[in-house]
């Protein structure tokens, strides 16, 4: 085995899709799913830790990353169609089990993932990715919930300050230990990405679409409760998008997942990589 990352790409539904790849393909697969403003560049330091057990895949959806960004004209951009690209990497790529590591968009993605084929999820990872009505912040709410309610100019500017550099840096920084230990790169590379022409239209199209998610909550929830995966949820507790009562209330229809507060915000493998990486091996290797 081998904990050298590969970077890679595949034809999906006509569409370039860019992976990371690590790992021995015989060892179980994590389906690492990336959340909004990032890309799988988020998982960069995790992958090499956990390629000594596992196999690791990383895909950019569609408008993100290294990943096709093809103007909303000629893609609609929705989580359905965002799960329907990762499930056709799925099939690409010949993966017939994988435990689901999940972060803020990863959420509705992999949660979509499961519900459509709960025989290949052989466990969750859940990083601040939110399942519950209570899980929702208020900043969240400030940003898109009157964009839900009618899309207009005014409803769309706050949505629009969400995706530009203050917005992606605050992401990145927000509940951090130290703001000194976190890469720069992180948010200058996200939105140089995020700043490509027509980008940032399909990303308010992905805000405006989220309400689908919500909507999809209770069908989620008794999904947990008839498959009961085995789940590990390591949670920045100091995250004000998704905040810890989305947290706690896994375990209502989990009440066997290890629920593990980090001292962090929305993000937290800068500061939290090694517990992390520990947490994952305790549980899916024991």
């Amino acid at each position: 085995m081998t904990t050298r990352t590969y970077y890679r790409t595949a034809e999906v539904k006509g569409r370039k899709i860019f992976y990371r790849e690590a790992g021995d393909p015989t060892a179980p697969t994590i389906l690492l799913l990336h959340g909004l403003p990032t890309s799988s560049q988020m998982f960069r330091d995790l992958i090499p830790v956990l390629a000594d057990r596992f196999h690791l895949i990383g895909p950019d959806y569609v408008g993100f990353g290294h990943s096709d960004a093809p103007p909303r004209g000629d893609f609609t951009y929705t989580f359905d169609n965002l799960t329907a690209h990762v499930a056709g990497l799925v099939d690409v790529l010949g993966l017939n089990s994988y435990i689901l590591y999940m972060q803020d968009y990863g959420g509705p993605i992999g949660f979509r993932l499961f519900t459509q084929r709960p025989e290949r999820v052989k466990g969750f990872i859940i990083q601040n990715a939110n399942a519950y009505v209570e899980g929702v912040g208020d900043a969240p709410k400030r940003a898109i919930g009157s964009l839900w309610e009618k899309r207009t100019p005014a409803t769309e500017k706050p949505a629009r300050e969400f995706v530009s550099l203050d917005g992606t840096k605050f992401h990145w920084l927000v509940g951090a230990q130290d703001p000194e230990a976190i890469n720069p790169d992180n948010w200058v590379l996200d939105q140089a990405l995020l700043d490509r022409p027509g980008v940032q239209d399909c990303q308010v199209d992905l805000l405006e679409n989220y309400k689908t998610n919500i909507a999809l909550y209770p069908e989620w929830q008794a999904a947990f409760r008839t498959h009961k995966p085995k789940t590990l949820i390591v949670w920045g507790k100091r995250d004000p998008f998704f905040i810890p009562p989305g947290a706690r209330a896994y375990l209502n229809d989990l009440p066997e997942a290890k629920l593990v507060w980090l001292d962090a915000g929305h993000f937290v493998l800068d500061e939290n990589t090694p517990q992390v990486a520990a947490e994952i091996k305790a549980v899916f290797t024991a």
